[in-house]
């Protein structure tokens, strides 16, 4: 019997359970199962054993063994295609829920299963979605493999088949929902119970019933302090591991000091303590977590369907080309996707030469080439011809937003944004511990007695809650009114890098320019129908705004097949058509050395050439966006303004009228020149804006400190750019930049709401004589007023720049 009892207290070394029987000795540790220690093993011989250091007894107990057979259905085709996000001869990508994920142990683990799996490519996780989405090599593993390995480990996934994604979505939310439930009742009840303390009617009851009072408030603040409050001090935890002091590490201090003082004031009998004061703060906390949730979950609705992609695609209806929004294409509709655009739904290739760049899934650029009846998923990217598909799934709006996050997509100095928040929160904590100490050695030489009770006042009432509460009430109504406005911000941080922008960069076709109002006419030979109908066949490959515009202006609906196409960025375009060899682009790119130009001429031309004979050219007069002038105008008082373009000089004058500066206006641009002009201004110090349509630019989208793509009625976007701009919006730029920088004021102002708060507060707490009823007041008071403040003062400036 007493070894028995002594094997109970022995706890498992991977999982943490007691061990109910005699442990399992190896490796000079004990295991409760052969589960456990066979987990270990996995890990011990792939060198893993790292995942015992970040946490303490991180693994999941692995009771019972599982069925060789019970993942059979993985190897069904029917099934695996419901499952895999992407896959092509060589790689699949698969998204899985792992629901007992739960510490950063699980996280490390999960990110590092290519070290146990040789097929695995990559693995990511989300933790806040418990998944983890998996690349891996078709040829060296299966998912039917992957999952019994995940099975193996612990982390089995919960796969179903029909809403995987609104179950983890259902659950993230349903926990919170029940934090912030038990947070509410508990505060309420504690506040009930406390009344008679306010307003000093103790001594008109029996003294027995404050006791009882404290312990009843002792109890209730149980599950607050320990469910409620418990991911401010996961997150502050592993924020200091990776030396960061976020804001959860003073919040989690200012709760963890609320609590044990209240507890040993209630237990010693010497007060009731502030555990009305704790419950609040989590309380509002969690309501602030709840908004920036909800804010987040209403903007993926509307970024997914109306708002990232505010695009339409060419479908073929009754044999004529027309747009739809790509939130309304069905299953069997017929979409063209031309040369650099990008494809929004799963579908099979019924017509043309297929080269599809994957990068945006894989990283890997190297076209994919597509014969017709197979399937290309969403997310590849036409390189050559227009192609014709036809649609097998609705537009998947969470992996098309992934899409767009992808981390092959990253910023490059995204890493290096310091949001507000961020930025005070490090100093507050130094400064909160700096006058709590100095507050402790103060009393602890004039009166010692205080010395304890000044250090946790502090702590107390300094707790920075209408900090932490200000960024996502303010951040999350900035976003949704931008969203109205079809000006569609990635992330909220991007809201503040906004308004730290200092120069503004701006591409000139298809963004200051609106292709769909400019004249166009034809000089040279008369055309001839076939010649109208190569030109546009040819034209319809690209999107290039001067491409379309060609189109427009032939008016011939008519697509004969091309062979040999390709497109040279910003240059122009060559395809063979019934034995006929076209050229359409500009002069440096149709004519031969030794051909005659007339590039003194500086008007924009594109020039045709058929079977090496020039047969003349388009010329065309730019029509300016709506606005532009004013847009310039008002600008120019606040940023350096400059005007990159690929095309040549021919409307200097005019951009000059509107710029004022011909040192700051650059026309022949490359798009390599065009990014280089962007790192150049980045090594002065500056932060840099780009405005550019996504095209010819999309490498200075993703150098700049802050991309915005503008999009016209087109599928193509940039994933690299932060913010998608509609262009029926673009006179309306310089009011969005100055709401962003409204939007950092209201932080700014409720910091030092909460700042003047705090200095009331700290005349107390220094003195050591800190009250429960001048912090049961403070504390909620000064959460409210911060939540109405940034919610309202927000709203506000929106209504002063006349936003929707």
């Amino acid at each position: 019997m007493g070894e028995t009892l002594s094997a109970r207290k022995i706890k498992c070394y991977h999982c943490g359970d007691d061990c109910e029987s005699f442990p399992i000795q190896h490796d000079g540790h004990s295991f409760c199962c052969m589960g456990c220690k066979s987990v270990y093993d996995i890990l011990s011989q792939n060198n893993l054993c790292d995942y015992y250091n970040l946490e303490s007894n991180p693994g999941i107990a692995i009771k019972n063994p599982v069925s060789k057979t019970k993942f059979n259905y993985l190897d069904d085709e029917q099934v695996l295609k419901k499952l895999i996000d992407f896959a092509d001869d060589q790689i699949q990508k698969t998204t899985l829920f792992i629901p007992v994920m739960h510490c950063s142990s699980c996280i490390w683990l999960l990110e590092n299963l290519y070290k146990l799996e040789k097929g695995i490519i990559q693995s990511r996780v989300n933790f806040l979605k418990k998944t983890v989405s998996i690349t891996f090599k078709t040829q060296d593993t299966s998912l039917r493999k992957i999952v019994e390995l995940l099975t193996a480990l612990g982390y089995e996934p919960a796969i179903n088949l029909n809403d995987i994604e609104s179950q983890v979505k259902k659950s993230v939310n349903r926990k919170l929902s029940y934090q912030i439930g038990v947070a509410g009742f508990c505060f309420g009840n504690i506040m009930l119970l406390s009344f008679p303390e306010y307003f000093g009617l103790d001594e008109f009851t029996q003294h027995g019933f404050s006791k009882l009072f404290g312990y009843l408030n002792f109890i209730l603040a149980l599950p607050v302090f320990f469910f409620s409050a418990q991911d401010y001090f996961k997150n502050a935890y592993k924020g200091l591991r990776k030396n960061h002091i976020s804001i959860d590490v003073p919040l989690a201090l200012g709760i963890l000091v609320l609590f044990l003082r209240s507890a040993v004031e209630v237990v010693s009998r010497t007060g009731i303590g502030y555990f009305d004061t704790m419950a609040g703060l989590v309380f509002f906390l969690l309501i602030g977590k709840w908004f920036q949730q909800k804010t987040f979950d209403t903007l993926s609705f509307e970024r997914d369907y109306k708002s990232y992609f505010p695009v339409a695609v060419g479908v073929v209806i009754n044999g004529k080309e027309t747009t739809v929004p790509v939130s309304n294409l069905k299953i069997g509709d017929r979409i063209l996707i031309r040369n650099n655009e990008l494809i929004p739904a799963d579908s099979i290739l019924m017509n043309g030469d297929a080269h599809i760049d994957f990068s945006f899934v894989t990283g890997e650029s190297a076209p994919v080439s597509k014969v017709c009846g197979e399937m290309i998923y969403a997310g590849g990217r036409q390189s050559g011809q227009t192609i014709e598909l036809e649609v097998c799934k609705k537009v998947s709006q969470s992996y098309l937003t992934q899409l767009w996050n992808s981390e092959h997509f990253a910023k490059q100095n995204e890493s290096k944004i310091q949001t507000f928040q961020q930025t005070v929160s490090r100093y507050f904590t130094i400064a909160l511990i700096i006058i709590a100490t100095g507050s402790a050695a103060f009393w602890l030489v004039v009166d010692p007695s205080l010395s304890i009770n000044a250090f946790t006042s502090v702590l107390i009432i300094a707790c920075p809650c209408a900090l932490a509460l200000s960024s996502p009430f303010a951040l999350g109504t900035a976003m949704r009114i931008l969203g109205r406005n079809k000006f569609y911000v990635k992330s909220p941080e991007v809201v503040e890098q906004i308004a730290k922008s200092q120069i503004i960069v701006f591409d000139k076709t298809g963004t200051i320019t609106q292709p769909s109002e400019s004249e166009i006419r034809f000089i040279g030979e008369d055309m001839t129908n076939e010649m109208k109908q190569n030109i546009v066949s040819l034209a319809r490959n690209s999107v290039h705004p001067l491409s379309k515009k060609i189109v427009s202006f032939l008016n011939e609906n008519i697509r004969i097949p091309i062979s040999d196409f390709h497109e040279e960025t910003g240059k122009g375009l060559h395809g063979k058509i019934n034995g006929n060899e076209i050229l359409l682009g500009s002069s440096s790119f149709v004519f031969n050395k030794n051909e005659s130009t007339d590039e003194a001429d500086l008007t924009t031309k594109v020039y045709v050439k058929v079977n090496n004979m020039i047969k003349g050219y388009f010329i065309f007069e730019h029509a300016y966006r709506k606005g532009l002038g004013d847009l310039i105008k008002n600008l120019k008082t606040n940023f350096d303004l400059y005007l990159l373009s690929g095309d040549n000089e021919s409307e200097r004058n005019k951009i000059h009228s509107i710029f004022g500066d011909h040192s700051k206006i650059f026309f022949k641009q490359s798009p390599l020149e065009k990014l280089k002009f962007i790192e150049d201004l980045q090594k002065q110090n500056k932060k840099v804006m780009m405005i550019g349509d996504g095209l010819n630019d999309a490498g200075a989208l993703k150098a700049s400190d802050l991309g915005i793509s503008v999009s016209e009625n087109t599928s193509h976007f940039s994933p690299a750019s932060d913010v998608i701009m509609d262009a029926s919006v673009f006179e309306l730029t310089d009011k969005f930049i100055t709401f962003s920088k409204d939007t950092t004021k209201v932080i700014r102002m409720s910091f030092v709401i909460s700042l003047i708060y705090n200095f009331i507060g700290l005349s107390f707490a220094v003195q050591g004589n800190l009250s429960p009823l001048i912090a049961a007041v403070l504390m909620p008071l000064s959460s409210v007023s911060v939540i109405v403040f940034t919610t309202v003062a927000t709203t506000l400036f929106s209504k002063k720049e006349k936003l929707k």
